[in-house]
């Protein structure tokens, strides 16, 4: 069957105007400012009068399978749920291991993958977790990055941080030139998704490796790039040179820590940090430890949700003055470039039908993954 979007507020994710958008199979037929729908075809016709059109939201750091661990057994987080993204908006996932490279594998990572995509979503995923070397499924990173179609790097690699495996630089250096390397081969970002920790100087481990090697900024992707006050002043800088990840969920549960994403936004911005340099993830399933600064024992832990993605991008919005179609591009074309992810990111003809109808309360009313309705 085919669907038509009439009438719809269009944001691909720069605002277009009022559109009408043809969906059939898994893509993006048409977009044009009237299609009259016809009589002999089967056609199933969505008045979206009032409601604003955007590209599905991209989670692009989910711990797909549950993270947590770091205070025993019994704070192992839940694995992701399918319900978890559609009530969050979230059409594309990107899956990683974190602390627990032990007894969570990245084998089980790539088949929870392959459960995302075969309930009609889409996932890719990263090989590794915290530890140098992590790891893998063929026994070499540049391997698992080539030869598995769902794996686009590494991570989420550890800097900078009590949980780390204190890695060298020439130890951070060899693994991204190698994941640099499968990439090009494979035609894939051969990125690496890097964990910031609560090290003051953070980014010095990154900045040393560009000094030292042809290696650029942009082969990174540092996460939790929020956590705190000094890290984030330093992210102020580091993202006019390359990418700077803000991690969602970790609000409201760390106010006195945490600098609010919709405010990083603004921040960055205003300190002249490119907006094609920012992403949003949720850091979904994965736990959200606290720790006594002293003693180094573990005080309290969360769990994040994919929600809060859609939640900062609305207050983005609506508290911090931030044009709708620039909060979009946070968690829809920046993290589809910068991940090269196919089809995805973008209201586009051709591209995945990925869709999300949102009121002007940003309450979901119609999602759309591959074409297939998800909500509403």
């Amino acid at each position: 069957m085919l669907i038509l979007f009439k009438n719809a507020n269009t944001y691909t994710p720069r605002f277009a105007g009022k559109k009408d958008i043809l969906v059939g199979g898994r893509s993006i037929l048409a977009i044009k400012d009237n299609i009259e729908p016809p009589k002999d075809i089967d056609i199933k016709v969505v008045d979206c009068e009032g409601l604003n059109l955007v590209p599905g939201l991209i989670d692009s750091h989910v711990h797909i399978t549950g993270g947590g661990g770091e205070g025993g057994p019994a704070s192992r987080m839940p694995e992701l749920q399918i319900s978890m993204m559609t009530e969050a908006g979230v059409t594309t996932v990107v899956g990683c291991l974190g602390t627990d490279g032990i007894t969570r594998s990245v084998e089980s990572v790539l088949m929870k993958v392959k459960s995302i995509r075969a309930l009609g979503m889409s996932a890719w995923m990263y090989t590794g977790a915290y530890q140098v070397p992590g790891p893998t499924i063929t026994g070499d990173l540049m391997r698992d990055i080539t030869l598995i179609e769902e794996i686009i790097g590494v991570g989420e690699v550890a800097i900078s941080d009590h949980r780390s495996s204190v890695p060298t630089i020439a130890e951070l250096s060899k693994l991204t030139g190698h994941a640099r390397v499968a990439g090009m081969i494979g035609g894939k970002a051969g990125i690496v998704n890097i964990h910031m920790g609560d090290a003051r100087d953070p980014f010095r481990p990154l900045h040393e490796i560009v000094a030292k090697s042809e290696l650029g900024y942009r082969q990174f992707i540092p996460t939790h790039c929020n956590r705190n006050d000094y890290i984030f002043e330093d992210a102020k800088e580091y993202g006019k040179k390359g990418y700077v990840d803000i991690t969602t969920s970790s609000y409201p549960y760390y106010m006195d820590e945490e600098i609010k994403p919709s405010k990083a936004l603004k921040q960055l911005l205003e300190n002249g940090v490119p907006l094609s340099h920012i992403t949003f993830t949720s850091d979904a399933c994965g736990s959200l430890p606290g720790f006594d600064p002293e003693t180094g024992k573990l005080i309290k832990m969360e769990m994040g949700l994919p929600d809060s993605i859609l939640r900062e991008i609305k207050e983005a919005v609506t508290e911090d003055g931030i044009p709708l179609e620039q909060a979009l591009q946070v968690a829809t074309s920046n993290p589809a470039d910068i991940l090269k992810l196919p089809g995805k990111g973008y209201i586009k003809e051709g591209f995945d039908a990925d869709i999300l109808l949102l009121d002007a309360s940003f309450t979901i009313i119609h999602l759309m993954a591959n074409g297939v309705m998800m909500k509403g």
